[in-house]
């Protein structure tokens, strides 16, 4: 059995353990609310990261497609050049064909052309009231057009073709025109996204900073909780061990209490038969000695 000094001293160990055990579990609690809140930034910024991996993707396949458009656009614009170069050379090859025709044939001026200015001047006599030298004069010069244009025949069809060879080209070229400023409209576009993939890597690579930074320390804090909870274990096995040498300690004072009591008791008892033999008066000490024999006896038979 432990001593008066022994007892307080275990005691006060008990009481130094109670609050230790209080304190690591206070800084157990608190270490592990830093743990999860640094666990979920990461988780956050995590998820931010994936969002714009997916905006990225996204980004990626548009950019792709507008570069494949402007691809084949441009092969179509290079196909419509070659064309015009071609269709160039043969309005130029045309046009000095009508002019070696119209020098041989002494002819001047676009067939088409005499032919306008006839229909011009024979609308101006039917609609026109003109005087009779206007009216003659016009005639004669329609004559002349007519015959200048007969002549011209040798030639029309140069001009016709030359003509139709000119509308093609300006069409062609139209078409050229067209096809490029959709190629410089999709290039646009195409840099525009390849300038938001780079943005939105820039912002990744910061993103993947701050959860690198957040792990390490929802990791310190995660050691820290190990430690504390292996330190708080220990510290609760000693408390443990403290508190079982008290508590065997007080079964023992018990019953040391009961073995005295008991004693006490059967003193009385012998003293109160001693009394009831010799026939002396009973004091209520004696009388409350002799009930509680009773009731152990009454006791002992219920078992």
């Amino acid at each position: 059995m432990l001593s008066e000094k022994e007892k307080k001293d275990l005691v006060v160990k008990l009481r130094l353990k109670e609050k230790k055990l209080a304190e690591l579990r206070q800084k157990l609690n608190d270490t592990n609310a830093q743990k999860e809140q640094w666990f979920e930034k990461k988780e956050n910024y995590k998820e931010e990261i994936l969002k714009k991996i997916h905006l990225i993707k996204w980004a990626k396949d548009k950019r792709n497609k507008f570069t494949n458009d402007v691809k084949t656009l441009k092969k179509k614009r290079k196909e419509l050049n070659d064309k015009i170069k071609v269709k160039i050379s043969e309005v130029k090859k045309l046009n000095s064909e009508k002019k070696d025709i119209a020098k041989k044939h002494n002819i001047k001026g676009d067939p088409s052309s005499i032919l306008k200015q006839i229909d011009d001047m024979e609308f101006k006599i039917e609609t026109e009231a003109l005087s009779f030298d206007k009216e003659k004069q016009l005639m004669k010069q329609i004559k002349g057009k007519k015959k200048q244009l007969e002549e011209s025949k040798v030639v029309s069809k140069v001009f016709e073709e030359a003509k139709k060879v000119s509308d093609e080209i300006d069409n062609m070229k139209k078409e050229a025109d067209e096809v490029h400023r959709k190629v410089q409209t999709l290039a646009d576009e195409s840099q525009k996204k390849h300038e938001e993939i780079l943005e939105k890597s820039k912002e990744i690579d910061e993103l993947r900073k701050k959860e690198e930074e957040c792990y390490k320390r929802f990791f310190d804090f995660k050691k820290q909780f190990s430690e504390t909870n292996t330190q708080l274990k220990t510290e609760l096995e000693e408390y443990n061990n403290l508190n079982e040498e008290m508590q065997k300690h007080k079964v023992k004072i018990k019953q040391e209490k009961k073995h005295k009591k008991d004693q006490q008791l059967k003193d009385l008892e012998e003293t109160v038969e001693e009394k009831i033999k010799k026939r002396k008066k009973l004091t209520t000490e004696d009388l409350l000695v002799f009930q509680s024999k009773i009731k152990e006896e009454e006791q002992e038979e219920k078992k």
